[in-house]
């Protein structure tokens, strides 16, 4: 009997495949297959140990494509939004994923990067590490929120406008200023200024300041008159530091080496860009 079940499954996980789908929940395959879920456990599980299945979160499956078999797990991109749907979570794929994604990164993006309205622990999809960071205002950014086809179907992913800021916003998923720099001086040229500067009101001040200076330095000053202004009518700009981490410990930080005064940031070593 239990080899039965797990049988059943793996035809039901094939059939699957053979119609495109690469998702099912326990429900669905319960009501496919007539069995409780005990018995369904029983069966994914042997899937699992097999490589053939992946179960991220509790009651919901993805199924693994030979193809992908020695990866463990198919591209997050594939089932990102059937589980965030599954989860009931407003999500976006965002950071340095999403700059990847606009043609702006210039190395392989180790995680694959969500910003959701609910604090989530990631998951380790084989060799894939999906991170979750937490966004409590996600219907304030809807407008930067777009649709992209993926091989399944789409996925939701940030706008230039709103990976730019992202980027500033969440510095520990962004390897550091200088890769932020980098990824900017590509990304720029997809950024619509007026978005950008109804997405800055959504962010903190510093993170818009930081930004804007970047812009600046990188030859972008056309996107960031519209943000300028709207930064200013948020009331007063204090100093910010461009890089939190070189300020971090006094005793040590180095002397300032420019001060911005449009931006009112502080720069105590310029980025460095790689070509």
């Amino acid at each position: 009997m239990v080899h039965d079940q797990r049988s059943a499954l793996s035809s039901y996980v094939s059939r699957l495949l053979s119609m495109g789908r690469t998702v099912f929940t326990a429900e669905e395959a319960e009501d496919a297959l007539g069995v409780g879920r005990g018995a369904l456990l029983d069966a994914a599980e042997r899937l699992q140990r097999r490589k053939a299945l992946l179960n991220p979160r509790q009651g919901f499956y993805v199924v693994v494509p030979p193809q992908f078999a020695s990866w463990g797990a198919p591209p997050p991109a594939w089932y990102i939004d059937d589980l965030m749907r599954y989860e009931g979570h407003a999500y976006y794929v965002g950071l340095l994923k999403a700059a990847e994604l606009h043609g702006a990164t210039h190395q392989a993006v180790m995680e694959f990067q969500v910003v959701s309205g609910k604090r989530l622990p990631k998951i380790r999809a084989g060799r894939n590490l999906v991170v979750f960071y937490f966004r409590k205002d996600m219907e304030a950014v809807v407008t930067g929120i777009e649709d992209r086809k993926t091989d399944t179907g789409k996925m939701k992913i940030s706008s230039a406008a709103l990976t730019a800021l992202d980027l500033l916003r969440y510095p520990q998923a962004s390897a550091g200023i200088d890769n932020v720099a980098t990824v900017l001086s590509d990304l720029g040229q997809k950024i619509d200024a007026d978005q950008l500067a109804a997405l800055s009101v959504t962010v903190e001040r510093p993170a818009v300041q930081r930004l804007g200076h970047l812009l600046d330095r990188l030859g972008h000053e056309a996107l960031t008159g519209p943000m300028f202004d709207a930064l200013q009518v948020r009331g007063t700009v204090s100093w910010a530091e461009l890089d939190r981490q070189e300020a971090r410990d006094p005793d040590f930080a180095p002397e300032p080496r420019e001060r911005d005064a449009r931006w009112r940031i502080v720069v105590r070593r310029v980025p460095e860009v790689d070509e």
